[in-house]
């Protein structure tokens, strides 16, 4: 690459000069490519030590004058080829030019600005690509792609020096971090280390210090333990590391998601030094801080933040802290934690003016809402530019924010008892989706009482005043002191939240106000105002739409908190319907999952139906991430949390629950459900409150609570259920003393049962001992714990599914289990690299988590092409592709143009085991419809109804049970495997009808397993196979054998064969034929019975004929356009399509033409060629054989399976090559090496110096 001049004081140390002329000089850095002795060991370590683009640049070219002692660098390379190019360059363009000049000064000058040109045009076509990164970042992804062979793809986010530690002993090198890897590359006195590891299969990611290990990142996979240290900033380092590894994951557990975080956006300015990747990773983990500090939705992007005082009129004082200015939001978060936190929707903003600056109050800045209240802002360090931007922001906004305000305006300062606008469409019709009243539901939602009330409101039991006593005062205080909070902090959004407002919270939020505040807390409100009648609109499209979740959620209707009045009758029943329904419909990644229906079913208590939906989009998208998708990993990830937490805080009994396993049995419904299914409603709401304005650290805490006040019962435990029970009985006796709604009987006071029952705990005694005790737990203390539980569970997780996956291979398939294991890393390796470097292709697009694990990963035909070419045991060279092409197409039974991980095992396995008539069956099938061509030619109908139509099983491992049964059969084992009934939904999109009775599954079941024993398929049942098939099977057999070490013998056996079989053929052909018999095809060839394919016809042309030794292959370069001549001029059903058939895959093939040999002139006798060689067509016809070429192609001839096998087995060592055992282990680690799927080191002596 072009390089700007820079000067150079010392040419020649270490540096050898290659060639030179009197302006240039190409230099090699000394040890590179040859020896070197010691100096090059000494400089290869120096370049890796010191210097990080030295290695990167081997090669390089320095201009000097004549009488100069000064060199200047203009170009480098990192190969000979690249620096030879620019050398050349230099050399036919700059040379006689320069030789003009009479001052020396000139020629530099010239020079230089001629490398300046040169470099700026390159720059300017590069600039609509993006790319930003500068010269030095540059060099060192060359290095990184050019070290660890990967792709153009591959992006590097950022290197860092830094150690790792093999052993005892220290490897100062580089660190390169990419987007799908982490790379590491030294090399010290002879001693190279090479390291790989995708990101994927981290499973541990911490910074830690320890005796042997100062301040260290440690770095776990399946397979090692890595420590990296000394780097020059580690928390930089770390961050970057926790960013890249979460974008992994977030790529296992969702595609779709992961796809759409890789649209980062893009500072304005760039760093030097640091790629444009780092910092859009920056603005993401910005972008991820700003929205969940102050609950914005997901599409809300930080434009930028100054730091500035705000005036806080409760307490009169300039508060400083940060402000954050986004497209919709302005937001303001003071540096003492809690001490205030403001939030501006701009759609509330009225006037935004510039104060009069003073001593007192520099740039103050004021701000106005439409609910009287203003803001003001100082210290503010680019106020104009601050202003502008706002302006900005608000004219977008403005047309959006008045339409949604319009008919609202009070509903912002008076948010309860103002009623949200009735939905323009859903539906109450008290009648369940099945029912024939099912599709009016959507018509009559609008009159529904919970489209504008909570359903605590319609079924409260009013008791008399004085029957309420000291309960109805202390909820008449607690509505007072709110209401005095409102007064002096603000009511809505834009209301001053301060620590004052978390003491209120813990003291109860009364009834009255708890829908209000939940949608404020939560931002469920601005979702909710920004996006008016789409909650109706959501009702109306999912109104008699029929899924696997809206089934799960007819089944748990009903057992959605049936103790409570408000859903024992048809009305509640039928709002949580409508709200669960409808958000399976917005979010189908997560549809419907346990535990929601009795989260949602408290929120329609306390809101309207669309405000009960925005707040669970607030909980399932934001609050509680991940939590209830079809594999709970948000709650699992937590429950690790929680397990971590007790280790920290409760040691002792850490040990204990430990041993009874009662963690993992407790925690996931006391953290999915929010334990309102484990305590008493009245109790667990009042946890909720605190949970919508503190995050899911409360719910840790009072579960630590829990535990610490049964420490003493549970060390006595003896096992799970005792444990179980103590807690059970525990959490039934939480109270609410201070509730006004009659009391709500518990289910799960059936556990209570004993002589003695425990003793009542009050809620609000409970939260002030988990703040006082555990309070110590900070937000972002609960992220970086649940990174690490992440990693810990989704890579669970995968060795879950790929047990689950290997289990359902059928146990006749050949491989062990380890080999089964090995072939599936490679294999979603293969799948995740389409979304690493080309997220277009289908098996990137198409991936859906929810269906069962054996349908995860699939590749498309690329892909395995790559994967077959590297496992195979038959390489064909140049004629692989083509095989690997028709292997795919017999795979891919659904047409889909995608296989999965059973397919292609079945495929591979055909290869490798079984025994010569298991294997000559599978290369029979790859040259028959449908595997030899894309189209199903005419001519082949018999094979095509054959493959389309037959469903039976055959001792041949390529008759999967996949042949053999409908899509939901074959995904039977993988449903037994998941819990999450991911197989249910594969059966329903496979087209099940959903009438039918389980009895009726039963009885076709057992007729397709009639159906099964019935067709067993013997080498009878294979169609024969025709002339050009025929020819296509030689022309693979040829190219299997030229990279065997017995190529000439094996070349002589298949000649010998070939010719028995042609001559076969020629003899079946004449002995079906009858006299009256009409031909198949109307064109002239077929009017001369004589036009066999004799063995002297076929002699091969003479020794000079550059293809004399493509044998078998010779007239197939020529035969396909007058094959094609042919067919188009008969038009025959028989001839034409074969033909044309094999013209495309001669066209994919044009280079192995003359490389499919049967045998060379020079390695059999003259006898052998005249009697063996088996050639068709020929190009050493005559003209007027050439004339009748349509006599080359016979498609009244024909050979069966049979009639090849009996020929094979005539030549031993045909039989030996076939019968020969294959070990796949070797190829798999060869694989893993390209796919880099195993972390790869290697750390050996270098004669020379690295190279």
């Amino acid at each position: 690459m072009w390089l700007g001049p820079e000067e150079v004081l010392v040419a020649n140390a270490l540096w050898v000069t290659e060639r030179a002329n009197p302006f240039f000089v190409l230099q090699r850095r000394r040890g590179h490519r040859r020896g070197g002795g010691l100096t090059g060991l000494l400089v290869g370590t120096l370049d890796v030590v010191l210097d990080s683009s030295a290695r990167v640049a081997p090669y390089r070219i320095l201009h000097q004058t004549q009488d100069s002692q000064v060199y200047w660098t203009v170009a480098c390379g990192s190969d000979h080829k690249e620096i030879t190019a620019h050398w050349e360059w230099l050399e036919n363009n700059l040379l006689q030019t320069l030789s003009i000049f009479d001052n020396e000064e000139d020629i530099t000058t010239f020079v230089k600005g001629k490398i300046h040109g040169i470099i700026a045009e390159e720059n300017k076509n590069l600039q609509p690509q993006g790319d930003e990164d500068p010269g030095k970042f540059k060099e060192a992804e060359l290095k990184m792609r050019k070290q660890f062979g990967m792709p153009e793809g591959e992006k590097l986010v950022n290197y860092y020096s830094c150690s790792y530690w093999k052993g005892r002993v220290p490897r100062q090198g580089w660190l390169y971090l990419t987007v799908n890897h982490l790379c590491f590359y030294s090399f010290l006195l002879g001693k190279e280390v090479s390291l790989v590891v995708q990101w994927v299969d981290v499973i541990r990611l911490e910074k830690n210090a320890t005796l042997l290990f100062p301040e260290s990142i440690r770095v776990d996979t399946r397979d090692q333990e890595l420590f990296f240290s000394m780097f020059l900033n580690i928390g930089e380092t770390f961050k970057l590391m926790e960013q890249l590894a979460n974008l992994a994951m977030r790529q296992l557990l969702d595609s779709e998601g992961f796809l759409e975080d890789r649209v980062l956006p893009r500072p304005s300015r760039p760093h030097r030094n640091i790629s444009a990747l780092k910092r859009d990773l920056d603005a993401r983990a910005k972008n991820e801080f700003y929205r969940a500090t102050f609950r914005l939705p997901g599409d809300e992007r930080l434009d930028g933040h100054t730091s500035c005082t705000l005036w806080t009129p409760f307490s009169k004082l300039h508060i400083p802290g940060q402000m954050f200015i986004s497209s919709n939001y302005i937001c303001f978060a003071s540096k003492e934690e809690d001490a205030c936190h403001l939030i501006i929707p701009l759609r509330e903003v009225t006037i935004v003016e510039k104060a009069d600056s003073s001593s007192v109050l520099p740039s103050p800045l004021s701000i106005s809402t439409k609910s009287k209240m203003t803001f003001l802002f100082a210290n503010l360090k680019d106020r104009d530019f601050l202003v502008q931007r706002i302006s900005d922001f608000l004219q977008k906004t403005s047309q959006q924010a008045g339409s949604s305000s319009s008919g609202r305006k009070a509903s912002v300062g008076d948010l309860a008892p103002e009623p949200l606008p009735a939905p323009r469409d859903p539906s109450e019709q008290l009648a369940s989706p099945t029912s024939p009243c099912g599709g009016r539901q959507g018509s009559l939602a609008q009159e529904a009482p919970t489209a504008s009330q909570g359903l605590l409101k319609l079924f409260r039991r009013d008791a008399p005043v004085e029957d309420l006593g000291a309960r109805g005062a202390k909820e008449k205080m607690k509505e007072e002191s709110w209401n005095i909070h409102f007064f002096e902090f603000g009511r809505g959004v834009c209301m001053y939240r301060t620590a004052r407002m978390r003491e209120l919270v813990l003291k109860g939020i009364p009834e009255s106000l708890r829908g209000e505040l939940w949608l404020l807390f939560s931002g469920a409100w601005n979702e909710m105002v920004t996006h008016p009648g789409y909650y109706a609109d959501l009702v109306e499209q999912s109104t008699g739409k029929y899924s696997l979740a809206t089934e799960e959620i007819e089944r748990d209707l009903h057992r959605s908190m049936p103790e409570h009045p408000a859903f024992q009758n048809e009305l509640g029943i039928a709002a949580l319907r409508r709200v669960l329904t409808a958000y399976a419909f917005r979010n189908p990644t997560i549809g419907y999952c346990q535990a929601m229906n009795i989260v949602t079913s408290v929120l329609l208590l306390y809101g309207s139906e669309e405000e009960a939906f925005w707040l669970l989009v607030a909980l399932c998208e934001r609050m509680l991430p991940d939590y209830y998708n079809t594999r709970v990993v948000g709650a699992l990830v937590d429950q690790g949390i929680f397990e971590e937490l007790t280790r920290d805080f409760l040691p002792q009994l850490s040990e204990k629950m430990q041993e009874l396993g009662v963690i993992a049995s407790i925690s996931l419904s006391w953290l999915l459900t929010l334990f309102l299914s484990v305590m008493p409603f009245e109790s667990a709401v009042v946890i909720v409150d605190c949970f919508f304005y503190e995050g899911i650290k409360v719910v840790l805490q009072v579960a630590l609570a829990v535990l610490d006040a049964n420490m003493e019962q549970l060390l006595g435990c003896s096992d799970e259920g005792e444990a179980m029970t103590v807690l059970g009985r525990y959490l039934d006796n939480v109270v609410n003393k201070q509730s006004v709604s009659p009391p709500i009987p518990h289910l799960h006071a059936l556990l209570t049962s004993g002589d003695d029952p425990p003793e009542e705990v009050d809620i609000f005694d409970l939260l002030k001992v988990s703040y006082e005790k555990f309070g110590s737990l900070r937000a972002d203390d609960i992220e970086q714990m649940r990174f690490k539980q992440r990693l810990k569970v989704i890579q669970s997780l995968e060795d879950t599914a790929k047990r689950s996956v290997v289990r359902a291979i059928p146990g006749d398939i050949g491989f062990s289990v380890e080999e089964l294991e090995d072939l599936y890393v490679v294999f979603k390796a293969k799948h995740l690299a389409s979304q690493y470097w080309g997220s277009s292709r289908p098996a990137a697009v198409r991936r859906d988590p929810s269906l069962p694990y054996l349908e995860q990963y699939r590749i498309d035909a690329g892909q395995f092409q790559e994967l077959f070419a590297s496992l195979t045991p038959w390489a064909c060279g140049t004629h692989t592709p083509v095989l690997a092409g028709r292997m795919f197409r017999l795979l891919d039974q659904n047409k889909d143009s995608l296989i999965n991980f059973k397919e292609f095992v079945t495929g591979i396995s055909g290869m490798y085991h079984g025994d010569l008539t298991d294997k000559l069956k599978v290369l029979y099938k790859l040259h028959l419809p449908p595997a030899l061509s894309p189209e199903e030619p005419e001519s082949a109908l018999e094979a095509t109804h054959y493959f389309t139509e037959d469903s039976s099983a055959e001792a041949s491992p390529l008759a999967s049970d996949l042949d053999l049964c409908p899509p939901w059969e074959a995904q039977e084992a993988p449903q037994q495997e998941e819990r999450e009934g991911g197989g249910n939904e594969d059966v329903q999109e496979k087209g099940e009808d959903k009438g039918t009775s389980p009895s009726d599954c039963r009885h076709y079941l057992q007729m397709w397993a009639k159906e099964k024993e019935v067709q067993k398929e013997t080498i009878k049942d294979l169609p024969k196979m025709n002339q050009e098939q025929f020819i296509e099977l030689c022309k693979t057999l040829y190219n299997m054998f030229s990279e065997d070490s017995m190529e000439q013998v094996l070349y002589h056996a298949i000649a010998t064969v070939a010719s028995l079989l042609l001559r076969i053929g020629e003899v079946g052909k004449r002995f079906s034929a009858q006299p009256g018999r009409k031909p198949r095809d109307g064109g002239p060839g077929d009017d001369q019975p004589a036009a066999p394919i004799s063995a002297h016809e076929l002699q091969p042309p003479a020794e000079s004929d550059t293809q004399a030794k493509a044998g078998g292959d010779i007239p197939l370069g020529k035969a396909p356009p007058e094959s094609q001549a042919a067919s188009e001029e008969g038009g025959g059903e028989g001839q034409g399509s074969p033909s044309q058939h094999l013209s495309d895959d001669e066209t994919k093939d044009d280079m192995s033409m003359s490389s499919y040999s049967v045998v060379s002139t020079g390695s059999l006798q003259c006898e052998d060629l005249a009697e063996d060689t088996v050639l068709v067509g020929g190009e050493a016809r005559s003209p007027s054989a050439t004339a009748r070429s349509e006599g080359s192609v016979d498609t009244d001839w024909s050979i069966s399976f049979e009639q090849i096998l009996a020929s094979v087995l005539t030549e031993s060592v045909l039989v030996d090559y076939f019968e020969k055992r294959v070990d796949i282990g070797f190829k798999i680690k060869d694989q893993k090496k390209v796919e880099r799927q195993l972390s790869t080191s290697s750390d050996h002596e270098h004669s020379g110096v690295s190279g």
